[in-house]
């Protein structure tokens, strides 16, 4: 009797620390995925028009998959804990590949000349600042406050 009593609270321990080890790892999923820049999925068109909505600015990351410095930026600087915060807070943001689709498009429209090249553009459409090349969490904060300062 002892011995089956035992057997039931071990296993009731153990049932209570992986269901304890699962909730951690999801919550420190949940929270990896909102320490990075959260671009939209919609079309550039519907991004102008939630820009306007919401009286804020877009921030756009044009960029080609053969682009190294492109997938730098996506690994470490779209990653940056304080970068990321700024940028979901006050900007709406947008990644285009300027090789297809709209993208060809907007490329010419933002006068893309290297990559990546990121830019800050109003609710208007209107680029009010523009960097190629890679750059860092710091840097891009930086880029972003001398964009909303001018």
């Amino acid at each position: 009797m002892k011995n089956q009593l035992f057997k039931s609270r071990i296993l009731a321990l153990c049932i209570a620390l992986l269901s304890g080890l699962y909730s951690f790892n999801a919550s420190a999923q949940k929270r990896s995925s909102t320490q990075e820049i959260q671009f939209s999925q919609q079309s550039y068109k519907q991004v102008l028009a939630k820009a306007k909505a919401s009286h804020k600015r877009i921030f756009v990351d044009a960029f080609a998959t053969w682009c190294a410095p492109c997938k730098e930026l996506r690994k470490t600087t779209f990653k940056d804990a304080k970068a990321a915060a700024y940028f979901n807070q006050h900007f709406i943001n947008f990644s285009i590949d300027v090789e297809k689709g709209d993208g060809i498009n907007l490329a010419k429209t933002w006068q893309v000349e290297g990559l990546p090249t990121l830019l800050i553009v109003d609710e208007n459409g209107k680029v009010l600042a523009n960097h190629t090349g890679y750059v860092d969490g710091n840097g891009l904060l930086q880029f972003a406050q001398e964009a909303t300062n001018n």
